[in-house]
Formats: structure tokens, sequence, C-alpha cells
């Protein structure tokens, strides 16, 4: 039964080859790619990657995908127009590594959650208007108000004055 099965699957891609059905295959003419390396037991992963445009991080366990978001936060946030929206990204950041710490898998590595602050003030650093220089001849106009003398030591609180 199996051979006339398979007998019946060789005519009809002989019949389909005959009529040229097969001639307008998408690389037709062109080697294999990856013959002749050696084989790759994740070759399927990576060329579902490499076809769907996907990062490579996905692959990574969860514990090392969360420092490596961590790096790039800086990045992450750097073209954010305000303030909220940068603090939104890190504590949805900071949701998923409290998350991870409440149920951890994979390998034991240390991630710690994001101070927003932190990131914030480089954030603000990085958009701070240019500063407004004065002119040279102003500057020397401008006086520094005078210097407070500290407050002497003298009298202390346990010490009377003598009248």
């Amino acid at each position: 039964m199996t051979e006339a099965w398979e007998a019946a699957v060789e005519a009809q891609i002989l019949g389909a080859a005959q009529r040229g059905e097969f001639d307008d295959l998408p690389g037709m003419g062109k080697p294999i790619p990856g013959r002749g390396m050696p084989y790759d037991e994740s070759w399927w992963i990576k060329s579902f990657l490499e076809r769907e445009a996907l990062p490579s991080d996905l692959l990574l366990p969860t514990p090392l995908h969360l420092r490596r978001r961590i790096e790039q936060i800086p990045d992450e946030v750097r073209d954010m127009p305000t303030e909220q929206s940068v603090r939104d990204v890190v504590g949805q950041l900071n949701a998923q590594i409290v998350a991870w710490l409440r149920n951890p898998d994979g390998p034991r590595v240390v991630v710690r959650p994001v101070n927003a602050d932190e990131v914030v003030r480089r954030w603000r650093a990085e958009h701070a208007p240019p500063s407004v220089s004065t002119p040279p001849i102003e500057r020397a106009a401008v006086v520094a108000p005078p210097r407070r003398s500290r407050r002497s030591w003298w009298p202390l609180p346990w010490r009377r004055r003598s009248r």
C-alpha cells in the first residue's frame, strides 16, 4: 500500500515539474543556505528571528533580559518628551523586576529595581536648556554680594558675660 501511495505522489510531482509549476519558486538555482556548515540545533529559532526581524534578546532568560533592559534604559528614555513619560517607563520596568523577584526563574542573577529619580535626573541633565552666557562687559559689572560673616562662637550659651 505504501508503494502505491509513493508512486502516486511521485507521479504528481513529476507532472507538476513537467507543467513548469516549480520554475518560478523563490531561491531556484541558488545554493541551499547553511549547506556545508556544521549542524546547529537552534537553526530554526535563529532563522525565525531573522525572518521576523525580532531581537535576539527574546531568547535570554528572564533575569538576563531584565538586566539588559536596565542597561538600555538611558537610551530608551533619551528622546521622551516629558518627565512623567520617563517615570512611566521606569515604573513599568520596575514592575517587571518586582514580579520576577517574587517568583524567580532561570539563573540566579542579581537584579534590582531601577532608581526612577536617578534616571529622571540624568534625563533632565540631557534636556536642560543651554545656559545663556552674559557678554564680557556685563560680566565685569556684576559684583558678587558681600559674604556674611560667620557667627562667632563667643558667647557660648553656657558662659555668662561678666557685667
